[in-house]
This record gives C-alpha cells, sequence and structure tokens, in this order.
C-alpha cells in the first residue's frame, strides 16, 4: 500500500492534472508510479474515450445542439466529468481559456465544439501546427473576422490577436507587425455554406482564396519576404516571446496563480528558474507541448506547489461532480456563463468559463484551493 506522501503528491497531479481522483483511483495510480502516471496522462490515446452514446440516450439534441446553449454546454460538461483522458480534457480548457472564442458572435455550438476537439486532438502535440489550424478553423476566422480580411481591404482583428493574445503578449511587436501578419492572412476565410433549409445546419468549412491573397512583399518581426499565413507563424514560433508567453500561461493554469496577463509585460514571473525551465523545453522540443508538459509535471517546481492555486469555477464544479459520481447526462444545467464563452478575467485569478450547474435541492458556492 502506497504511503500519505505518494498518495498526498498523487492527488496533487490529479487536481492539476485533471479534475481529482477517489481515494482508490490514487491508491492505482499510486501502485504504478508517479513517473508512470504522468506518461499515462500524456498518451490520451491509450485510454477509451467517454462514450458519447450515454450522453446522447438522454439528450440527443446535444449532437448537434446549433444555436442551442444547454445543449451545447451539456455537451462538454458530459465528456469533463465523465473523460478517461483528464489531462487531455483539462488541455482543451486551458487552449480554450488562451484562445477566447464565444458563442455570444458565432451563435453556432456545432462549430465551437468542433474547435474543442480540435484542442482534443492537436493540445498536447505541436503547437506551431495547432496555430495553424486554428487559423484555419471557422469559428476562429468567424470570431476574428477573417472572413473580412480581403486583398484591397485588410481587417487586422486575427493579426492583432494572434500577436497579442494568442503567441507573444504586448510589448513584442509594433503596429507595422499586426498590419504585415494581417496582410499574409487575405485570403484564408469561410466557404460559402449551404442553405439552412430544410435540413438543418451544414458544417462550415475553411476555404483559402489565392485571388484574394495579398502575395505581394512583406516585413514582419525583422524578416522579408512574400509570406503567407503559415509563414508568419513560423517567425512566431522562433520568437523568445512566444517560448516566455506561451510557458508562461502554463505556470499560471497547472502550477501557481500568476497576475493577470495584461500585466505580464510589467510583472516578470513569480519563479525565473521554473520559467527558464520550460521556455528551455519548448525551444528544444520544436513547441512539442508533451515534452514541455513533461518537463513541467515531472519537476520540483510542481510537486512543492500544492494548494498554491485557487480553482477556477469550472475546476470546482467539474472536480465536485466527478467526485460524488453524478453522472452529467442525467443533471439540470443552468449556464451563468457558457463554458463555451471567452475567459473571465477576474478578481480570484477565475480566467476560464464559469458554469453554474443546478442539481435540484442543492445551491451555494466557494473557493477552494488546488
Amino acid at each position: 500500500m502506497a504511503d500519505s506522501h505518494d498518495i498526498g503528491l498523487m492527488a496533487h497531479l490529479m487536481r492539476r492534472a485533471g479534475f481529482g481522483a477517489s481515494r482508490e483511483e490514487l491508491e492505482m495510480r499510486a501502485a504504478k508510479g508517479y513517473n508512470a502516471t504522468v506518461e499515462e496522462l500524456l498518451h490520451p490515446e491509450e485510454s477509451e474515450p467517454a462514450d458519447q452514446n450515454v450522453l446522447l440516450r438522454y439528450q440527443p439534441a446535444a449532437l448537434l445542439p446549433g444555436g442551442q446553449p444547454p445543449m451545447g454546454n451539456i455537451n462538454w460538461m458530459f465528456h469533463l466529468v465523465n473523460t478517461k483522458r483528464p489531462l487531455q480534457e483539462k488541455m482543451a480548457l486551458f487552449w480554450h481559456h488562451v484562445f477566447a472564442t464565444g458563442n455570444s458572435k458565432v451563435d453556432n455550438y456545432d462549430q465551437l465544439l468542433e474547435q474543442i476537439d480540435l484542442f482534443r486532438d492537436k493540445g498536447m502535440r505541436n503547437y506551431r501546427e495547432l496555430l495553424v489550424a486554428l487559423a484555419q478553423n471557422p469559428a476562429m476566422i468567424y470570431w476574428l473576422d477573417n472572413q473580412e480580411n480581403h486583398k484591397r481591404a485588410v481587417n487586422e482583428n486575427w493579426g492583432r490577436e494572434l500577436l497579442e493574445l494568442f503567441s507573444m503578449g504586448q510589448g513584442n511587436y509594433t503596429e507595422k507587425d499586426v498590419r504585415e501578419a494581417s496582410r499574409a492572412f487575405t485570403g484564408w476565410g469561410i466557404a460559402a455554406k449551404i442553405p439552412r433549409l430544410p435540413y438543418g445546419r451544414f458544417p462550415w468549412e475553411f476555404e483559402y482564396n489565392p485571388e484574394d491573397h495579398d502575395d505581394t512583399e512583406k516585413e514582419f518581426l525583422g524578416h522579408k519576404g512574400n509570406f503567407d499565413g503559415e509563414d508568419i507563424i513560423n517567425i512566431i514560433v522562433q520568437q523568445p516571446a512566444c517560448a516566455t508567453f506561451i510557458c508562461r500561461h502554463l505556470y499560471n493554469f497547472f502550477v501557481a496563480d500568476e497576475p493577470q496577463v495584461p500585466s505580464w509585460k510589467i510583472e516578470p514571473p513569480q519563479d525565473p528558474q521554473a520559467m527558464a525551465a520550460l521556455t528551455r523545453s519548448f525551444r528544444e522540443s520544436s513547441f512539442d507541448m508533451r515534452a514541455v508538459l513533461r518537463t513541467l509535471f515531472t519537476s520540483d517546481f510542481f510537486k512543492n506547489a500544492r494548494f498554491n492555486k485557487i480553482k477556477s469555477p469550472a475546476e470546482l464544479v467539474v472536480s465536485t461532480l466527478r467526485m460524488v459520481g453524478v453522472k452529467i447526462s442525467h443533471v439540470r444545467t443552468t449556464a451563468r456563463k457558457s463554458p463555451c464563452s471567452p475567459p473571465i478575467w477576474g478578481k480570484t485569478c477565475s480566467i476560464h468559463p464559469v458554469w453554474k450547474v443546478g442539481i435540484p435541492g442543492k445551491s451555494g458556492s466557494t473557493a477552494v484551493r488546488s
């Protein structure tokens, strides 16, 4: 039987790399070993996914919810609560909080759930490949107006957010860089949709229109060339600021609460040595997120960071439901803030979606350290 130290360390890992675990699971994982458990979490493909047929038995409209917020919300909640791949689902939540997108504008839960699937599929793989896929994701294209980014009428929304919120952070680029990046993504849009009636919504699809792409020379972050969107991303991921920005997000999400993102250009990281280890892993692995996560979870700074984070409302709700064994397909859900809404920059570092899950006869809220 594992000793209390091993159980405590394993509980810490499962709270951060997932949404907690039962005593029985903790003892099983402790017997397997800490590093072996980390490797298992890093390879979700070796575990069975949650059985969505159970969800559809009770909530058939959750498969393609369209514009129905309750059904869109419960689809992701079902997977968060019932997943056997906890780190994969936690990373989908992580990327959703970095790559802010919301149904308030997209108005299509089918496309938002497709984006969550993208985060599940590529969230622990190569960051550069994830950025390219995100730039071609219809929900993101519509959210940041890149379907309106044309050769002769440049829209800078996607180009600006790519640099400011998704890769480098404020203070590491110029207004000219925003303009040039946006020019490189002209022609990246959404294919014409089939009319909704009489069969309902059809999926959105990415479409590249070469006639609408600005193929003239651009100057971006000190580089000159006839760049397209992939070229811009290739330049971005090589910047030291990119490694620092993404790894600080990881530290804030998995290790200990950092100051809010807008202050990062003036507030240094609280653990420079941890950041140095993470950014080194990011660069040496050629932006492989699995390698960076392995460095993080096996480090002393992670193991010594127990109870240094306030659980986000999302983590609190999901971990509580998993702990008490509630099947989300049976639960009445009401969204105080939809899980498919953009993150909140809150006073308690609650920058993940805020959810309210209604269980008849139960109410109340609290703040819990993880």
